[in-house]
């Protein structure tokens, strides 16, 4: 049923695809005063093919009008310019109608590149989400790709490639890997041709992604062969790698300390940690590996590296750490507090386990503060929930966390026929929501996350991110609380005074303010689901849109330099505020904090 289906929304698909493209070469009156609704839930089904392919005649035509009126502004940009385009600045010149019509031929090739075992996950993934949303089968290979991303390391060239109209293109090349050594390899060349030590090169033109980079990945050691086409000169070349172990580094833990005089004209010595996710070697951790992958083992290490140095306070960055390992979340709470209960979880039987972190003693027992996002999920709310119901440090950011309060398993599917010897790879996991957690006092996570106790502006916090509006989502619920003994790193004195502080300064902030009035356009466009597709109506929009907005892209190009210069912890109005909170936070704590008055 599931090859069947899939056959049929390839049918389908093929159709529409074919008449957008008639309807990108014909012509369109941009005069009429037509719109286009973009809010599915205010629509009802196409019912007939006539009243379908007409909302794909509006579909077309609204980015056929985008395309025309960006194209407008950017000869206007380039008339009124004194300097010739730098080939790293020029302006995409393609026209609308063929970067269209590059569009659908795009989708339909993808679709038509996929094989059974991908659409069979599709369908076992879309049955599963509806008992919740974090279900799902994973295919041996999809499974091997999250094995890579939580051991933080795989055998290969190290290059990020993408697809682009059927060519496989170097998107990014990672520091340390084979390509970099070797040092021939750019990015934007396309890699035309793929082989192994011996043998021939395949033709990987219209080849699907993952296929070349299955082809490309490969036992530490041997070599692979890429036939590649030049970005720089055009011409073909072909390039022998032998393949090394590639750590994911941007993706590991991650420490410095900052001396805040220079930064925000106070002394201080604040240590920050950028944890990106628990990542956790599994296959290493059960094979007994000395020294395997995993964030609390280096989380340890930067707190050992910052008591030496003995600084004044530590920052945890989990923004955008969409989570992770469980028995990782409770290690590193443990690193913090000083024995005592980290999460409960609660079996599908309704029994509910408490995990502690039996080890006694802290990494660190000085003031903390954690920055979390809309983005900060599951692991990650572990790990905020537990410090702030210890009152072990204080949570600011995003007004909440996603509310991912549930926990997957990862189960082999066996064949069951008889006399064939099958191993569970070969017809890879499925990921059961089985489990949901609970903070120490109770509260699950789920649907509501860990609110911040400071909360500092940003556009994230407004966009449709959550747990609470994906579909089928478990609901928010309590229950009993566990016996701990909280801390006295936190009351309302304290995160009181800081807050009047943090709010005088983000009220007198100009990026601050500049994020206050993005969010305010963002939230009237948000409300504004009917779009025009007259001309001159958006025209308009587009100049008001422009007027307002345009010294704050300004700043956001100097953001992004500074960024280039500080990757860790980068010099930004939001990251200083927080350094900000922090020395006020210590203040606080030794009873020497000025309340603004403003």
């Amino acid at each position: 049923f599931a090859y069947e289906a899939f056959e049929i929304y390839k049918e389908r698909l093929t159709r529409q695809m074919g008449v957008a493209n008639r309807w990108v070469d014909a012509e369109h009156d941009f005069s009429l005063d037509e719109e286009l609704e973009t809010d599915a839930d205010k629509i009802e089904w196409s019912a007939t093919t006539d009243e379908l392919d007409d909302r794909w005649r509006r579909r077309v035509k609204y980015d056929l009008l985008q395309s025309m009126l960006s194209q407008e502004e950017d000869e206007k940009d380039s008339e009124g310019s004194d300097s010739d385009e730098s080939d790293t600045n020029k302006k995409d010149k393609t026209d609308p109608k063929e970067r269209l019509h590059k569009r659908y031929r795009n989708t339909l090739l993808q679709v038509s590149q996929y094989d059974t075992g991908e659409q069979l996950e599709m369908y076992l993934t879309a049955l599963a989400s509806v008992f919740d949303p974090h279900s799902s089968y994973m295919s041996p290979e999809s499974w091997e790709d999250f094995e890579i991303q939580m051991r933080l390391s795989l055998d290969g060239i190290g290059a990020a490639l993408r697809a682009d109209d059927g060519y496989t293109v170097v998107a990014s090349i990672v520091p340390g890997g084979a390509a970099s050594d070797d040092d021939r390899l750019k990015v934007k060349d396309k890699i035309v041709g793929v082989g192994q030590a011996e043998g021939d090169i395949v033709d990987i033109y219209e080849m699907k992604l993952s296929e070349v980079v299955r082809m490309i990945r490969g036992p530490r050691g041997t070599v692979v062969r890429l036939q590649v086409k030049s970005d720089e000169d055009g011409k073909l070349r072909i390039y022998d790698l032998t393949r090394k172990k590639i750590e994911l580094k941007e993706s590991e833990v991650k420490g410095e300390i900052i001396e805040t005089g220079d930064r925000v004209g106070r002394p201080g010595r604040v240590g920050v940690i950028s944890l990106p996710s628990f990542y956790r070697d599994f296959a290493g951790a059960s094979g007994g590996i000395e020294n395997f992958k995993s964030a609390g083992a280096d989380v340890a290490r930067v707190l050992g590296q910052f008591a030496r140095k003995q600084v004044d306070v530590v920052v945890i960055d989990l923004r955008n750490n969409g989570g992770g390992a469980l028995t990782e979340a409770v290690e590193i709470s443990g690193q913090f507090i000083d024995r005592g209960p980290v999460v409960q979880v609660k079996e599908p039987s309704g029994y509910v386990r408490v995990l502690d972190d039996k080890e006694s003693g802290v990494m660190y027992n000085g003031p903390l503060v954690v920055i979390c996002n809309r983005l900060s999920a599951s692991a990650s709310e572990i790990f905020a929930g537990v410090i702030k119901d210890y009152r072990r440090g204080i949570i600011i950011g995003d007004t909440t966390t996603h509310g991912k309060g549930t926990v997957q398993n990862l189960l082999d599917v066996s064949p069951r026929q008889p006399f064939r010897i099958v191993t569970p790879a070969d017809r890879g996991k499925l990921k059961l929501t089985i489990q949901q957690f609970y903070r120490v006092k109770g509260d699950s996570t789920q649907n509501r996350g860990v609110r911040s106790d400071i909360v500092l502006p940003s556009l994230i916090d407004h966009w449709d991110l959550g747990e609470s509006f994906l579909d089928n989502a478990l609901p928010f619920d309590k229950i009993r609380s566990a016996s701990f003994a909280e801390s006295k790193f936190v009351n309302p004195q304290v995160i009181a005074a800081v807050q009047q502080n943090s709010e005088s300064r983000i009220g007198k902030d100009n990026d601050f303010q500049r994020v206050e009035r993005s969010i305010a356009r963002y939230l009237d466009r948000k409300n504004k689901t009917r779009l025009s597709l007259n001309a001159d109506t958006v025209r308009q929009e587009r100049a008001q849109d422009e007027k307002a907005s345009k010294e704050d892209k300004v700043e956001e190009e100097e953001e992004e330099k500074k960024d280039a210069e500080a990757p860790i912890f980068p010099e930004n109005y939001y990251n200083d505020e927080a350094l900000n909170i922090a020395l006020d936070y210590v203040a606080a704590l030794q009873g020497n904090l000025a309340v603004s008055k403003n």
